[in-house]
C-alpha cells in the first residue's frame, strides 16, 4: 500500500496534468464540508490540507463541532466558517500525555501555522497550554476574526 506522501504526490501530479491540458481539475470543482470532526493527527491533517490547498479546493467547515486537528482546516485557502459551529483547541500531545518540550513546541508551531495572525498569537500564548481539556470558540467569533461565514 502506498504511502501517504505518495498518494498526495501522485494527486497533485495528476492536477497538474490535467491544468496542463486545459482542463480544471475535478478536486478543484468539488467543495470539502467538514462536518463534526474531532481531529487526528497533525502531520496527516498537514498533509490532507495542503493537497487541499494545491488543488484549489474549498473547504466550508459546517458541522456542529470542529475540535484538534480540525482546527487548522481554517488555513486551507478558501474556507468559510458556519457561525454556530463550535471551535475546540488544544495543544499537541500523544494521546493527551505531554510531549517533551522540543516536540511540544514544534507540534505547536505546525498547527498554528494554519491560523490567522490574531488566532495563531492566541493559540502560542493561551490556548496550546491546554492540553487535557478544549479551549471552545464559536464560529462567530472567528467570523468577527475575520473568516469568512458560509
Amino acid at each position: 500500500m502506498p504511502s501517504l506522501k505518495t498518494v498526495l504526490r501522485s494527486l497533485t501530479l495528476a492536477a497538474g496534468f490535467a491544468a496542463a491540458l486545459g482542463a480544471a481539475p475535478a478536486a478543484a470543482q468539488q467543495t470539502l464540508v467538514v462536518g463534526n470532526d474531532r481531529g487526528g493527527l497533525v502531520g496527516q491533517r498537514a498533509l490532507q490540507i495542503e493537497q487541499l490547498k494545491r488543488a484549489g479546493r474549498r473547504v466550508e467547515i459546517r458541522g456542529s463541532v470542529c475540535y484538534s486537528s480540525c482546527t487548522m482546516y481554517l488555513g486551507a485557502g478558501n474556507v468559510c466558517v458556519d457561525p454556530r459551529t463550535s471551535f475546540g483547541f488544544h495543544g499537541p500531545s500523544r494521546s493527551g500525555r505531554p510531549l517533551p518540550a522540543d516536540q511540544f513546541d514544534k507540534w505547536s508551531r505546525i498547527m498554528a501555522r494554519y491560523y490567522s495572525p490574531q488566532l495563531q498569537q492566541w493559540f502560542m500564548s493561551q490556548a496550546r497550554y491546554s492540553i487535557t481539556t478544549l479551549t471552545q470558540v464559536s464560529g462567530r467569533q472567528l467570523i468577527a476574526m475575520g473568516y469568512p461565514t458560509c
